[in-house]
């Protein structure tokens, strides 16, 4: 084969586009941080190809940026976008639950939200602590409320939202007492859709939505915070 057309490797794209997000995602590399194409093929003792790929990856997720002749950059965390993105979710979400709420729902699909009952409305010894499996769960049930709604464009936008906070919405789980407080307010939140109180699950769901976006701030500023200290060190 030409080497004007290499062969695209996409396991190897794949393993430094996962790394690399970690590694922004966990604050190994901060916002502000500026690397080479180069470093990061020394780092992963991978080619160009592969990193480039992965980079524009990044770049078309809101990771990264490129500098024309310097390189790349960490994006700075923009709560202002993050904000902006939570308050179209708490739209989007209530108005799912909303529509499930409705006399009608009966003939919207709620087999889904059966499965979810049976993760959240649990006694509390039953409850799982393991932080990266409660995250996957909240992620797949806030999915499920919306899929529920039988909206396609609605899980759509939604689905698109949910990639791009989901690497600082799982901070959410670094505490024990959030989890706990996670299964308390699904279960509410649920109890109230079967029951069909539509300005209950509306109150309810803004609550959980708003304080979880809350705490995510919060310690999104403390790991940066700490992330810089450790590095003056």
């Amino acid at each position: 084969m030409s080497a004007k057309h290499p062969v695209r490797d996409p396991s190897r794209a794949d393993a430094v586009y996962a790394q690399l997000k970690r590694d922004i995602s966990e604050f190994r590399w901060l916002p502000g941080d500026r690397f080479t194409e180069m470093e990061v093929c020394d780092r992963h003792q991978v080619s160009r190809t592969p990193v480039r790929q992965a980079l524009f990856r990044l770049q078309q997720e809101g990771f990264v940026d490129v500098h024309f002749r310097s390189g790349w950059e960490v994006k700075p965390f923009d709560f202002e976008t993050f904000d902006h993105l939570y308050d179209l979710r708490i739209v989007i979400e209530t108005t799912a639950v909303q529509r499930l709420c409705q006399p009608d729902a009966h003939a919207v699909d709620l087999r889904v939200l059966a499965e979810q009952a049976r993760i959240w409305m649990v006694d509390e010894h039953a409850r799982c602590t393991d932080r990266a499996c409660v995250a996957q769960w909240d992620e797949a049930f806030h999915m499920d409320l919306v899929q529920a709604s039988g909206n396609p464009e609605m899980q759509r936008v939604h689905r698109e939202i949910t990639e791009r906070i989901r690497s600082v919405r799982r901070l959410d789980f670094t505490l024990q007492d959030r989890i706990q407080a996670t299964y308390v307010e699904h279960a509410r939140i649920l109890q109230a859709v079967l029951t069909q109180q539509a300005d209950a699950v509306k109150a309810l769901l803004t609550a959980h939505i708003q304080t979880s976006q809350s705490q995510v701030r919060n310690i999104t500023l403390h790991q940066i915070q700490q992330a810089r200290r450790l590095t003056a060190d």
